[in-house]
C-alpha cells in the first residue's frame, strides 16, 4: 500500500468517527508528526513581535547569561 492509499484510507475512516475524544487524541498525535507548526496571532502580537525585532537588529537585549546574573545580583540583595 503507497503511503497516498494509506492517507485516503485514514482521511475516510477519520470523516466517519464522531467521539470528540478520539478526534482530539487524533489531532494530538497527528501535531507531534507534523514539520510545521502554525501559529494563529492577532494583530497586537504582531506589532509587538515586529517591535521585538527591531529592538533586537538595533542590539536592545539582554543575553540569558547577563539576566542570569542580574537576577543573582537581586536574590543576593534580598
Amino acid at each position: 500500500m503507497t503511503n497516498v492509499e494509506l492517507k485516503n484510507i485514514l482521511i475516510h475512516r477519520i470523516a466517519g468517527i464522531n467521539d470528540k475524544s478520539f478526534l482530539n487524541a487524533i489531532k494530538t498525535i497527528i501535531e507531534t508528526k507534523s514539520e510545521h507548526t502554525v501559529y494563529k496571532t492577532t494583530p497586537e502580537q504582531q506589532q509587538r513581535i515586529l517591535e521585538s525585532r527591531k529592538q533586537i537588529a538595533r542590539g536592545e537585549y539582554f543575553t540569558n547569561e547577563e539576566v542570569e546574573m542580574e537576577i543573582d545580583q537581586w536574590l543576593k540583595e534580598k
